[in-house]
C-alpha cells in the first residue's frame, strides 16, 4: 500500500484541519487534505467546525464591543447590597476627611487671611491674586460655586464615560475645561512692553493692563489697570489704579497704588503709599518713615524694619523684625527675633511665638501687654494628633485611588503590568518626574500657555498621588495573588499603600523610597498612556491569509 493510500484510509488530525483552515499547509498537502474530506464524513464535519470557529475568532477581533450576555449583566441582589456598606465606610470616610481638613486647616487659615486684610476673598481668588491673570474669576465669589462646577464636570465625566469611548470623552472634558479656562477677560486692554530698560514716562497714561518684561522697569506716569512686572529692577513712582504684581530682584514703591501689591523679590521698599494690602515673599522688607499702607501686610521674609504707618495687621513670619512705626491693627509674628522700638504704636493684640522673648521698649504705646510663646522643636511623630492626620490623609488618598481605579479600571490594569517591568519604568519615571514640571513652569511663562501649563502642573501633581497607588496595588498583588475583579484589585491597592506608608516612615530611607516609588509609579502610569495611544496594528484578513497559500 502507497504513503497516499494509507493517508486517504486514516482520518486527519484536529492540527492538520485547523492549518489547513488558515491556509498554512504547502500545495500537494492541501490537496490531499480536500480530497480525503470530500469522501470521509468525519474529517468533513471536523473541517467545517473548525471552518465557524475561525470565523467567529476573526468576527470577535474586528468588532469593538461584544455584548454581555444578560445573566451576567444581571448583578444578584445579594452582592448589590454586600457592597452598600463599602460605598457607606467610603462616603464616611470622605465626609470625615473634609470636616477635618475643613476644621483644622482651612477655616483657621480663612480666619487668618481676615486678619491679614483678605476679608471676602475666596480660596480660588486668593490663588491667582484676586483675578490678577484671569479676570472673569472675580465672578466666583464663593467657593460654593467652585464646588459646584467640580460636581457638574464629575457628573459630565461619568455621563460621557457610558456614552462615548475613554479616550473621546476625556478629549471632550479636557478641551471644555481649556477652553472655560481660555475664555477671553472682561473688555479692557493689556499692553506688553519688552526690552533692556522699560519705562512708562511721566505724564503717560496707560489705559488698562501692562506686562513688562525687562532688565530695568520704571513707572513715573498713570496706569488706569494692573501693572505684571517681570525685572531684576522695579521703581514705581508714578500712580497705578490697580495692583501691582511683581516678580523681581527689587522693588520700589515711592508713588500711589491703589490697589494691592503681591511680589516675590530679594528686597522692598515702600516710601510711597499703598492703598490697599501688600503680600510679599522677600529677603529684607523695608517701610520707610514716609511710606503708608492703608490696609494689612502680610510678609515671608528675613528681616523686616516698619517705620511707616500700617493701617491695618501686621502678620509676618521672618528671622528678625523691628517695629518703630504705627499699627493701626494687630501684630501677629512668628520668628527668631521681635523688636518695638520707643517709637512704635500699635492699636491691636500683639502675639508672638519665637526662640527669643520679644525686646518691648517702655515708650512704646501698645494698647495691651505682648503676649509671647516659645517656639516648640518637638518632633511631629511625638503628637497624637500626627497620627491621627496620618490616618486621615492615608484614608483619602486610598479613597482617591478607588475612584481612579472605578474610573479607568482598565487602564489601571494597564498601568500595574507595565510596573512590573521596573527597569523601563524607573528609566521613563526620572524623564517624566522632572521634565514635566520644568515644561510646565516655561508655558506658564507665555499669557497664551498659562492655563495649559497650570493644568499641565496640576495633572503631574495628582500623578505623585496615583503612581504611589499604582506601585501599592502591585505590592498587594504580589502578597495577596493576582485578580481581574476591580474590588478585590482595591484591596490590594489599600493594603500596599498602606505597607508603602509604614516604609516611609522608617528615618533615614523613608524619603529615599518614596521618591524610588513615585519615580517608578510615573514611569508605570507614562509607558501605560503611551501604549494607550498607540494605533492598533489591522490583524489580517482571511483573504489575505489564502493569498499566502502557495500556488
Amino acid at each position: 500500500m502507497s504513503e497516499q493510500d494509507r493517508r486517504g484510509n486514516e482520518h486527519l488530525d484536529e492540527m492538520t484541519c485547523l492549518l489547513y483552515v488558515e491556509g498554512q499547509l504547502d500545495h500537494a498537502r492541501a490537496q490531499e487534505v480536500s480530497s480525503h474530506t470530500e469522501h470521509c464524513p468525519g474529517c468533513r464535519t471536523l473541517l467545517h467546525a473548525l471552518e465557524r470557529e475561525s470565523r467567529l475568532l476573526k468576527r470577535a477581533m474586528f468588532e469593538d464591543e461584544e455584548p454581555l450576555p444578560a445573566r451576567l449583566a444581571v448583578v444578584p441582589g445579594r452582592s448589590a447590597r454586600s457592597l452598600q456598606w463599602v460605598w457607606a465606610v467610603a462616603f464616611g470616610l470622605a465626609a470625615t476627611g473634609v470636616y477635618a481638613l475643613y476644621t483644622g486647616y482651612i477655616e483657621p487659615w480663612m480666619q487668618q487671611l481676615e486678619q491679614a486684610g483678605f476679608g471676602g476673598t475666596n480660596l480660588l481668588g486668593l490663588l491667582i491674586f484676586q483675578g490678577a491673570f484671569w479676570k472673569g474669576w472675580q465672578s466666583m465669589l464663593s467657593l460654593l460655586e467652585v464646588l459646584a462646577m467640580l460636581t457638574l464636570g464629575g457628573f459630565l465625566i461619568v455621563l460621557l464615560r457610558r456614552r462615548l469611548r475613554r479616550g473621546s470623552a476625556l478629549a471632550m472634558v479636557l478641551g471644555g475645561l481649556c477652553a472655560a479656562v481660555m475664555l477671553p477677560a472682561t473688555a479692557s486692554a493689556t499692553e506688553t512692553r519688552r526690552g533692556d530698560y522699560v519705562e512708562v514716562k511721566q505724564g503717560e497714561t496707560v489705559k488698562g493692563d501692562i506686562f513688562l518684561f525687562c532688565h530695568r522697569a520704571r513707572v513715573d506716569g498713570t496706569v488706569d489697570g494692573d501693572v505684571f512686572v517681570f525685572s531684576q529692577d522695579v521703581n514705581v513712582g508714578g500712580h497705578v489704579k490697580g495692583d501691582v504684581i511683581g516678580f523681581s530682584q527689587s522693588v520700589r514703591i515711592s508713588g500711589q497704588v491703589d490697589g494691592n501689591i503681591r511680589t516675590f523679590a530679594n528686597n522692598m521698599t515702600i516710601t510711597g503709599n499703598v492703598a490697599k494690602n501688600v503680600l510679599a515673599f522677600t529677603q529684607v522688607v523695608t517701610v520707610d518713615s514716609a511710606g503708608k499702607i492703608g490696609g494689612s501686610l502680610t510678609i515671608f521674609t528675613e528681616i523686616l524694619s516698619l517705620d511707616g504707618r500700617l493701617g491695618r495687621d501686621l502678620l509676618i513670619f521672618s528671622k528678625d523684625a523691628r517695629i518703630s512705626g504705627r499699627i493701626a491693627g494687630g501684630i501677629r509674628a512668628k520668628g527668631d527675633t521681635l523688636d518695638i522700638t520707643s517709637t512704635a504704636e500699635v492699636d491691636g493684640p500683639v502675639h508672638f511665638e519665637g526662640n527669643k522673648p520679644p525686646d518691648v521698649s517702655p515708650q512704646a504705646k501698645l494698647k495691651s501687654p505682648v503676649e509671647y510663646q516659645k517656639m516648640e522643636h518637638k518632633p511631629e511623630y511625638s503628637r497624637p494628633r500626627f497620627y491621627v492626620w496620618r490616618v486621615i490623609f492615608i484614608a483619602a488618598i486610598v479613597l482617591f485611588g478607588m475612584v481612579l481605579f472605578l474610573l479607568m479600571p482598565k487602564f489601571t490594569e494597564e498601568a500595574i503590568v507595565v510596573a512590573e517591568g521596573i527597569g523601563v519604568s524607573v528609566g521613563l519615571g526620572v524623564l517624566v518626574l522632572f521634565a514635566v514640571p520644568i515644561a510646565a513652569i516655561i508655558a506658564c511663562c507665555t499669557v497664551v500657555g498659562l492655563a495649559l501649563g497650570i493644568s499641565g502642573f496640576l495633572v503631574w501633581y495628582a500623578s505623585l498621588h496615583y503612581s504611589q497607588l499604582v506601585v501599592g496595588a502591585l505590592l498587594g498583588k504580589w502578597i495577596i495573588g493576582p485578580t481581574r475583579e476591580i474590588w478585590p484589585l482595591i484591596g490590594r491597592m489599600a493594603l500596599g499603600y498602606f505597607l508603602l506608608r509604614v516604609a516611609f516612615a522608617v528615618p533615614y530611607i523613608g524619603g529615599w523610597a518614596k521618591l524610588g516609588v513615585i519615580i517608578w509609579g510615573l514611569g508605570a502610569i507614562s509607558l501605560a498612556l503611551y501604549r494607550r495611544f498607540q494605533p492598533a496594528m489591522p490583524a489580517p484578513s482571511s483573504a489575505s491569509a489564502v493569498g499566502m497559500q502557495p500556488a
